[in-house]
């Protein structure tokens, strides 16, 4: 199962308690204030890895704490700070943060402070002074407030494949890269979206196929269209089966329009996949139709090599 988002709840450990205590021996029978320092709470942080389904672990569990400081101790020890908690997620995560504000987790390995665990509370040590030699005082370590967190996966892809479901997608994303994706000849073989790294170095991904009425929720392909926003390049994929590839064009085209205008903006390339169905005179009828920048069929290497070309300088 492809988790894209989720809903936690972290909170940062407690501070520890500083203590009031009394020094006293055979030798000291007012030995003086040595009262120690408690130690400060743990921080929550998140952690980015490349793993696009790093996001399951929330699935079941949803709240989050990090380790509290320990009390202060007398002879002026200070308590054990908390254990901080670091959570993985997938690069490409938006954290929203209840506070309004959010932060984009964009490489392998970046730490983002989620909550700063509480400082520990002052023993009765440091509150020694010329004028007060035997404080009393001491303070209760902080404590810390559960912060409500929404993390939205958007994965980074520098080239989207888009297009109506069975248009060849996932095929030509296995043939690319060393994707190994599920296909097979029906509509909504592809159920998450899929990464491959091209021989240019770009990474690829392929969106579940759209259908008429994606941006109202229907289908499959609505759920992750925001998945290819952060792209630079749609391959707009048109199969060389349609009936009317006219219609299948603007009904893709429409469906983005309506979901993002920053993503009906971006650049297009419009190829016709599983050319190897139709004869050059027929290729040639389609193309007058609509701005066809290349016929593929992943049982032509050559066509297959052409894309690959064509991706490399856009």
């Amino acid at each position: 199962m492809f988790i894209d988002e989720s809903h936690i709840t972290v909170k940062a450990g407690n501070g520890g308690d500083g203590i009031a205590h009394l020094y006293h021996d055979g030798q000291r029978p007012k030995g003086g204030p040595d009262g120690g320092k408690g130690g400060s709470g743990g921080n929550v942080y998140f952690k980015g890895v490349n793993d696009i389904g790093r996001l399951i672990q929330f699935r079941f569990k949803r709240k989050f704490e990090a380790d509290n400081g320990q009390n202060g101790g007398v002879n002026q020890r200070s308590g054990h700070d908390g254990r901080d908690l670091t959570l993985e997620i997938p690069v490409g995560s938006l954290i929203h943060f209840d506070n309004g504000s959010q932060e984009e987790m964009m490489q392998d390995g970046q730490i983002i402070l989620a909550t700063k665990g509480g400082r520990g509370g002052w023993g009765n040590y440091h509150y020694r002074s010329a004028t007060d030699q035997t404080p009393t005082r001491f303070d209760h370590g902080y404590t810390t407030k559960e912060k409500s967190i929404f993390i939205e996966l958007k994965l980074i892809a520098d080239v989207g494949l888009i297009g109506l479901p069975n248009a060849g997608k996932s095929s030509l994303l296995n043939e690319l890269s060393s994707a190994h994706v599920k296909v097979a000849n029906y509509a909504f073989t592809t159920l998450e979206p899929n990464l491959g790294v091209l021989r240019s170095g770009k990474i690829m991904a392929d969106i579940p196929g759209l259908i008429e009425g994606a941006n109202e929720g229907k289908g499959l392909g609505h759920k992750f269209l925001k998945h290819v926003e952060r792209t630079t390049l749609l391959i707009h994929c048109l199969s060389a089966e349609s009936t009317d590839p006219v219609a299948d064009y603007n009904t893709i085209r429409q469906e983005i329009a309506m979901h993002s205008s920053i993503l009906a903006n971006k650049k297009e390339i419009l190829i016709l996949t599983k050319s190897d169905l139709l004869s050059p005179d027929e290729i040639k009828k389609i193309s007058k139709k609509l701005p066809i920048k290349l016929a593929v069929s992943i049982a032509d290497d050559a066509s297959l090599k052409k894309l690959n070309d064509l991706i490399s300088k856009n």
